[in-house]
């Protein structure tokens, strides 16, 4: 179903094509428009969203790694200013030298700085059932604000081949293990988690599986077809542990009698293949149903012991014309953000396996909070947590008005793995 994220703005896409059809030159193209991303800028959240929409116009933007913040750089179009205004984004319009000198700088093998090219905006997909509002969801919530247009899927429309379709797929807060969200003890007989089971159930029967377990498995490994292919996959919270354990219990059943009617498999732990993972390894399953865990993956209890105004997470610094995947994705104004809880609200670092790129953590704590990897052609990131700016989401909680946090770093994360796809990257140098 197609997602309306943003009011459309006819006329001055007008005014934009025909810039660029008929190639004016002269006063257009002598300057440029800096979006800067430190402190200056007003609207961070909204800032991704008008480079978003330029690359949707047909207009590369410069993405500048490390320079103030990672701003972007456009072409002087009197309809990306407008954008910028109608917004509440940030601009500063400087000559064409002034570009020129801006890029020498970040060109200095010795300055931490790169320029990367976003040529192509990516089609952007959620996977997520059907009557989530946007709040249930920090990413929805973050692409609504930011007035980033996306599609949403969910089993059926993975499962019937629709994923290819797309460039970045994100995970809603999810269980793929087929234990629904492993809510039991505290929620069913909750009406909405009866309706949840009901019809996942349902689905299952129509898509040909006996049990939810097993058409999640296939959801899993689907989605791992997209990313081997060359997709870019984002998650966060419950989305990533459990999509990880649904991938390496492929051959197992770890559920109990209450989530698919039969017992899970006593020898489960034993069977389960690491390997077919992406992110994690030597973990131990939590096989007590009413245990609200996945398995030991999880640092929520290590947060759980200290103080909220002590939760918090640095982003790794990477050398920006050496790493530069790791340097787009940490792109921000600050380095030192503020914890928030989750289901899964970060991971043991113990679990995490040598291969992955661990781009924040908790200096004092065993847990790290961001992680990236690679797998075939494409990419994926885990993000703990559910919402930066809500630090214990509950069920029935109110939603986060990103209105009254514009500049979070915590939601600037997110939106750097939007772009990530639009980048024209050169070779890695290590």
């Amino acid at each position: 179903m197609k997602h309306i994220g943003r009011v459309k703005r006819i006329a001055l896409n007008r005014i934009l094509s025909l810039v660029l059809a008929v190639g004016l030159v002269g006063d257009v193209w002598a300057s440029m428009i800096l979006v800067p991303m430190d402190e200056g800028q007003a609207n961070h959240l909204k800032a991704y969203g008008v480079a978003f929409w330029a690359l949707e116009q047909g207009v590369e933007v410069e993405w500048l790694l490390n320079y103030r913040g990672g701003s972007f750089l456009l072409p002087n179009i009197s309809a990306i200013q407008n954008e910028c205004v109608i917004r509440g984004v940030s601009l500063q319009v400087i000559a064409d030298v002034q570009a020129s000198q801006i890029l020498q700088e970040i060109s200095n093998p010795e300055a931490n700085m790169e320029s990367v090219k976003l040529e192509v905006a990516p089609k952007v997909a959620v996977y997520s059932p059907d009557g989530k509002m946007p709040w249930d969801d920090a990413v929805t919530l973050v692409l609504t604000y930011a007035e980033i247009p996306y599609d949403v899927l969910y089993d059926t429309e993975i499962l019937t081949g629709d994923l290819p379709k797309y460039d970045w797929l994100h995970l809603h807060h999810e269980d793929f293990t087929g234990q629904f969200g492993k809510f039991y003890k505290a929620y069913r007989s909750a009406a909405w988690y009866q309706e949840e089971v009901e019809r996942q159930n349902a689905t299952a029967q129509i898509m040909g599986f006996q049990k939810v377990s097993e058409m999640k498995r296939k959801v899993a490994t689907t989605i791992q077809e997209f990313v081997v292919g060359g997709g870019f996959l984002f998650t966060m919270c419950s989305g990533t542990d459990s999509y990880d354990i649904a991938l390496a219990a492929q051959t197992t059943d770890i559920c109990a009698p209450m989530f698919d009617g039969d017992p899970a498999n006593p020898g489960a732990q034993n069977e389960l293949s690491y390997e077919a993972g992406m992110a994690f390894q030597n973990y131990r399953l939590e096989m007590d149903p009413l245990v609200y865990e996945f398995s030991d993956i999880d640092g929520t209890k290590d947060h759980s012991d200290i103080k909220p105004i002590n939760d918090f997470f640095t982003l790794f610094d990477f050398s920006a014309k050496w790493d530069i995947v790791p340097t787009m994705l940490t792109q921000n104004h600050e380095r030192v953000i503020a914890g928030f809880m989750g289901q899964t609200t970060s991971f043991r670092k113990e679990f995490i396996r040598p291969d992955v790129t661990i781009m924040g953590d908790n200096r004092n704590l065993p847990t790290a909070k961001y992680i990236h990897g690679t797998l075939g052609l494409g990419q994926w990131t885990y993000y703990g947590g559910h919402d930066p700016e809500d630090y214990r989401h509950l069920v029935n909680d109110p939603p986060t008005d990103l209105n009254l946090h514009p500049n979070s770093p915590g939601y600037r994360l997110i939106l750097n793995n939007i772009l990530f796809p639009a980048a024209k990257k050169k070779d890695r140098k290590t």
